[in-house]
């Protein structure tokens, strides 16, 4: 059965299995933002709850446009299981570095896929791909502005009130 499916695809089965694991890491992401919306809600940061939600839907989007190209191309899309997520941070500012964290991970692995494409002369997944490298750059410059707000304006007296407006506001500026 599965010679009779790689007939039916151009996909390489290793794109594919990158493809699949590339789902899962989106629909974790997704989950981990949900988690962070939360915990940001509970402690009173009504903007960063919101801000992780739109995160959390984002990445949700980026999971089902993988997975509907991975169907598109003929391969096999796998509905992922997500293992649970951490609901509790130390900190407000420690959100926001476990949130730097998980998107400079998310645009290695998506630089992976990528060079693997070239690689295997998937030039179609290459292409398909550049919409998430360039989708990277403007994720990991959020998440690294909104780090550095906590630097800039600072958490003392009223600092975690001011830097949970201004991302409210992150993303929304031209």
């Amino acid at each position: 059965m599965r010679d009779l499916l790689r007939q039916r695809t151009s996909l390489k089965e290793e794109i594919e299995i990158l493809l699949n694991n590339q789902v899962k890491m989106e629909a974790e992401a997704s989950a981990k933002y949900l988690a962070m919306a939360s915990w940001c809600d509970r402690n009173g940061f009504r903007y960063s709850a919101k801000y992780f939600m739109k995160q959390s839907e984002e990445e949700r989007e980026h999971m089902v446009k993988i997975f509907d190209y991975l169907m598109f191309v003929g391969g096999n899309a796998t509905s992922p299981e997500v293992p649970a997520v951490r609901h509790e941070f130390p900190t407000f500012k420690s959100i926001f570095e476990a949130a730097l964290q998980s998107e400079i991970a998310v645009t290695q692995s998506i630089n992976r896929i990528v060079s693997q494409s070239r690689k295997e002369e998937d030039y179609a997944t290459e292409n398909f791909l550049q919409w998430f490298v360039k989708e990277q750059t403007e994720e990991e410059d959020n998440a690294r502005r909104a780090l550095e707000l906590f630097d800039v304006i600072g958490e003392e007296g009223t600092g975690q009130y001011f830097i949970d407006k201004a991302i409210g506001k992150l993303g929304h500026e031209e």
